[in-house]
């Protein structure tokens, strides 16, 4: 059995063009049918345009936005079946890296306060157990690269490489099964964007986590990705292993998104 299984999910709005009052009965398929099944320990690399769906997918497998049909199974657990306040305490084992580690960060919030509110969702108990929590945090920011001695500093005193270690380490501070990193590297420096994909290769081998990665850079995603799923309008228009889509892609609209990586010429 797959660890994640979608099976025929879709995930439609009223198309409101016509604005609120419109009586307009058309609707947006923002998620039209898709069926995925990902393994426990695999990187699905979910790749399209601005548009395509890939962020409504990832909120509705996240529960975040109810599904119109479909299914939604982890770890042999339906979670589109699940009532609101039994979605809550399971949103444990899935969590999110956002795009814009400074907007999805607490400003007012240091570093040890934020990760240490995310550990105490799964360890209630350490809230009355300081010394404990307080080791928990440091190893957590040993994990993602992070010196403890910057723990009582603020968001805006980190870089922003810095500020996404920080993001990942208050996403596996719950302890999750499932991992979905919603374009992490775009807001990034070229440089520092390696550092950050290499962090979540070696995160997935020492914890066996699961992970959805949304990219629009079919480049960035061939490089973590073990499988890749290709979206457009809605749909899934193209499935498989990370070098084989790159490198012999069958559907039109994968050739199009190769053809718009820019090829780096040598100096002459």
């Amino acid at each position: 059995m797959p660890f994640l299984e979608l099976q025929n999910l879709k995930t439609h709005f009223p198309d409101l063009g016509g604005g609120l009052l419109s009586k307009s009965t058309e609707t947006i398929k923002a998620v039209d049918g898709v069926s995925l099944s990902i393994e426990q320990g695999e990187i699905l690399g979910l790749v399209g345009e601005s548009g395509c769906g890939k962020s409504t997918l990832s909120r509705t497998v996240m529960q975040l936005q109810p599904a119109t049909g479909g299914k939604v199974t982890l770890a042999g657990e339906e979670l589109t079946a699940l009532q609101k306040s039994e979605i809550r305490q399971r949103r444990l084992d899935f969590q999110m890296i956002f795009q814009d580690p400074y907007a999805s960060l607490n400003p007012r919030m240091t570093v040890f306060s934020t990760l240490a509110e995310a550990i105490c969702q799964r360890h209630p108990e350490l809230k009355k157990q300081r010394d404990a929590l307080a080791e928990k945090v440091v190893d957590l920011m040993a994990t993602v690269g992070l010196d403890s001695r910057h723990m009582r500093k603020y968001p805006h005193e980190f870089s922003g490489g810095q500020r996404q270690r920080i993001a990942i380490a208050r996403a596996l501070a719950p302890e999750p099964k499932l991992i979905i990193a919603d374009e992490p590297v775009s807001a990034l420096d070229v440089s520092i964007q390696s550092q950050i994909l290499n962090l979540l290769l070696d995160l997935r081998e020492r914890l066996n986590l699961t992970m959805i990665f949304i990219s629009h850079d079919l480049s960035v995603v061939r490089y973590i990705a073990d499988n890749i799923a290709v979206m457009y309008q809605g749909k899934i228009v193209e499935y498989g292993e990370a070098n084989k889509v790159f490198h012999s892609p069958e559907d039109p609209y994968t050739k199009n998104l190769l053809s718009a990586i820019p090829l780096i010429k040598p100096s002459s």
